[in-house]
């Protein structure tokens, strides 16, 4: 995992990754805030002291690998005489319940010396007040997946850049269900949702608890449940400030320049090619070419730009091939464009769709509408409803201009709650 060297002075999201590694070991206090200042290179300093590492300010590979435990939430000991999985839950101030769980294959009763055992730190994985890049987001899954054995990860395929778009799995039940988020770039913030859910819900699942009222375990059983938290990694990249330099940089800020209307790189929706993923379904993408064209966006750029056709571009290819493999009875794709539910794709009704779509208007407090003309074509909302006639649903959350604040999410993530759980058993 490529994590950069830093320096005081330093500007950039793997400050904002330093800045939570620090607080989490309690070397430094206060908000993040992606800049490395005075104090956080004194925390810095400290930490390299504590850890016997050179005290030079900077953090190299070898301070990052020392702070890596607290990006992931876990750290890896070796066991020595007298180890009791016990005793590590004293000394790591975590519970003897999270050890286990994050060892399933080890024998309490009859621990060997000298090999290796996961043990979970007491503070969740999923951080919800930095920005949320591709970086973070395999991090996380890398926590998750050590502290949660039952979370599954895979790889649905590549974006422009070759980066992996993960997809990860968790449930044992027959009927399949498909979470995605951030087809557009700027609404990363739907990657963040995506992962908090998937962590509370195994944290669910692991302690034979409740998520919105519902046994977790019964919804293991009777489910499982897909989710691909970013579709498009390089855009997210460009947004979030890790993709600064290089070819793909220059070309995104080349065809920035003809939307000047657009801001940069806030305003970029597309992938890392200038194509807008959510509009490269088979499903009426002619009506969406020619809506997208009338209102200007006739080539690559920031936003809706239709590409020269369908699937196209590989990140919306991977999804729907990745669809194709598996008989998924309910789809929610997660943007941010207000508060509303979108549930239709023309003429079609698939059976239980009002209904579902009303339940989740309920417990959400979105609006469950039609989706705009202008915007009613060649999305994977429609692509999946006309295929299999099966309930899809566009979930827009918060309110504003893409980015959201990280301010807003504790709101959006109590709003979505409730469709994410239920939406694992609503179709049955």
């Amino acid at each position: 995992m490529f994590l950069k060297l830093l320096k005081p002075g330093d500007r950039n999201p793997w400050v904002e990754l330093l800045q939570l590694a620090l607080n989490r070991s309690n070397f430094l206090k206060g908000g993040i805030d992606g800049i490395y200042g005075p104090k956080t290179e004194a925390a810095v300093k400290d930490f390299q002291k504590k850890n016997n590492l050179s005290q030079n300010g900077q953090v190299d590979g070898t301070t990052w690998n020392a702070l890596f435990p607290y990006l992931t939430g876990y750290l890896q000991h070796k066991l020595v005489q007298g180890d009791t999985l016990y005793r590590l839950s004293v000394k790591y101030g975590t519970s003897l319940h999270q050890i286990e769980m994050a060892n399933p294959h080890v024998d309490p009763l009859n621990l060997q010396v000298g090999s290796t055992v996961i043990v979970p730190l007491p503070f969740p994985v999923v951080p919800t007040q930095l920005r949320f890049t591709p970086t973070l987001l395999e991090i996380c899954i890398q926590g998750l997946t050590a502290r949660y054995p039952f979370l599954e990860v895979s790889s649905i395929g590549q974006s422009v850049m070759g980066t992996d778009i993960p997809c990860l799995k968790i449930g044992s039940g027959l009927n399949e269900v498909f979470y995605n988020g951030s087809h557009h770039a700027n609404e990363w913030i739907t990657s963040l949702l995506l992962m908090k859910f998937l962590e509370d819900y195994c944290k669910s699942a692991a302690y034979s608890g409740k998520i919105f009222g519902e046994r977790a375990s019964d919804l293991y059983i009777l489910s499982t449940l897909y989710v691909v938290p970013m579709v498009n990694p390089d855009g997210v990249s460009l947004v979030t400030g890790e993709l600064t330099q290089g070819d793909y940089y220059e070309k995104a800020v080349t065809m920035s320049k003809q939307y000047p209307n657009i801001p940069f790189p806030s305003g970029w929706k597309a992938n890392i090619s200038g194509i807008d993923l959510n509009l490269q379904y088979p499903a009426g993408w002619e009506d969406a070419r020619d809506i997208k064209y009338s209102q200007g966006y006739t080539k690559p750029g920031p936003r809706d730009y239709v590409g020269s056709m369908p699937l196209e571009a590989p990140e919306s290819k991977a999804v729907y091939e990745f669809t194709k493999k598996h008989n998924f009875s309910l789809t929610l794709s997660y943007h941010t464009q207000g508060q509303v539910i979108y549930w239709k794709y023309l003429d079609y009704l698939p059976p239980k769709s009002k209904e579902i779509g009303l339940m989740f208007s309920s417990v959400s407090g979105y609006s469950l509408e039609d989706t705009p003309e202008e915007s009613a074509y060649a999305g994977y909302k429609d692509w999946f409803i006309s295929e299999y006639n099966k309930p899809g649903y566009t979930i827009e959350v918060g309110e504003g201009t893409s980015p959201l604040p990280l301010k807003t999410f504790p709101t959006i993530y109590s709003n979505n709650l409730g469709i994410l759980t239920l939406a694992i058993i609503a179709s049955l």
